[in-house]
């Protein structure tokens, strides 16, 4: 079997710095700002689960020979670049890839989904190894390890097909806390289980009075001197308007006493923030896909969550949220982390309301 690799060397470089994507010219900010690159990393972990007799085709250096040839996989490099990659780059590989290769693998965020979409349309399935800051797009993994897992199963016998959908937002739009998504097509994905659903509508009013009735709980609790940390969604910004506080809607931000201190928080600021305080971090699933950790905040990155202790850690949540959402999910990007949220979590529900759902 012949696997077709590529990666996006620079998606979710600035997912800690708050950028929410990389596309454009927020690249230069990100590389300008010290962002550390991931792809390769996340790419690596998702094929160490795989054969290694299998052969692969590639694009050059940070594009996937070298994550090849640190795992000693066989492989055929079929475009080079010998400069800073481009989303040209991608569709051109992807491209090359038609007619060659039985799966084509990718490491990167919805932009990359996008790219490959372009260039392959429907002529052959793919997986995605998540590793953007935004990724609405069911053709990812939940994770880099269940990409691999994915990738293993397939090589071992064709499990069929399916039709999975490349969603992807407005960048500018999103920095500006509007979330503007949409459909942009259809890619083929093996019929398995790991992938991951298309991020669910959750910024609708039907439930907004069970949000009110969680944010007059958390509110009339707080603990003064302590600081309250929260991460981007309808159900966090909730606890701030009960505050009377402003909340950048897709951003994290944090409060001592009643008073916003800092909004629209980089990984780097929460660090600094929080160093020998004591405080609480509030935390929302994403819709239907379930994660706590890992997309789209990356910003509450191990560190931070070391800082503030998983004890302080409180997910929050409607009913109406938690109807179309099945499992929580973390991918943080460190493994003992996410292992140590698996099992059954407490989510506050409503006013004084938990209810125990399962982390895995």
């Amino acid at each position: 079997m012949i696997i077709g690799l590529i990666i996006n060397p620079y998606a979710g470089m600035g997912g800690k710095l708050a950028l929410k994507g990389t596309d454009g010219s927020a690249l230069d900010v990100a590389l300008s700002r010290g962002a550390v690159p991931i792809a390769e990393h996340r790419a690596m972990v998702a094929l160490t689960y795989v054969p290694p007799d299998l052969h692969f085709l590639t694009a050059s250096g940070k594009m996937g020979e070298n994550v090849l040839k640190r795992l000693r996989f066989n492989y055929e490099v079929i475009w080079k670049v010998d400069r800073e990659s481009t989303a040209k780059d991608t569709k051109q590989t992807c491209q090359l890839f038609i007619g060659r290769v039985d799966l084509v693998v990718f490491c990167g965020g919805d932009g990359t989904a996008r790219d490959v979409l372009d260039a392959l349309g429907d002529s052959v399935p793919v997986v995605g190894v998540p590793s953007g800051v935004k990724m609405h797009s069911a053709v990812f993994a939940n994770t880099p390890k269940e990409a691999g897992e994915a990738i293993y199963r397939f090589a071992q016998g064709d499990p069929g097909t399916r039709r999975a959908e490349v969603m992807d937002v407005d960048e500018d739009a999103f920095r500006q806390g509007e979330l503007r998504a949409r459909l942009y097509g259809y890619l083929k994905v093996p019929d398995l289980g790991g992938l991951q659903p298309p991020k669910g509508a959750v910024f609708g009013t039907s439930d907004e009075e069970q949000k009110e009735a969680i944010a007059e709980f958390v509110v009339e609790r707080m603990e003064p001197g302590t600081i309250y940390v929260l991460g981007p969604g309808t159900s966090t910004k909730a606890v701030a308007d009960r505050m009377g506080q402003p909340k950048t809607l897709l951003g994290v931000d944090a409060y001592l006493d009643g008073e916003a201190i800092l909004l629209d928080a980089s990984e780097e600021d929460l660090l600094r923030l929080l160093d020998g305080k004591r405080a609480k971090l509030l935390v929302t699933p994403i819709g239907r896909q379930g994660f706590v950790l890992g997309r789209g905040n990356q910003q509450l990155s191990p560190r931070v969550i070391d800082m503030v202790g998983m004890e302080n850690l409180l997910i929050i949540a409607t009913p109406t949220k938690l109807s179309e959402t099945i499992f929580l999910r973390s991918d943080s990007g460190d493994v003992e982390l996410d292992k140590r949220l698996c099992g059954y979590r407490k989510v506050l529900i409503g006013y004084d309301q938990y209810r125990m759902v399962r982390c895995q």
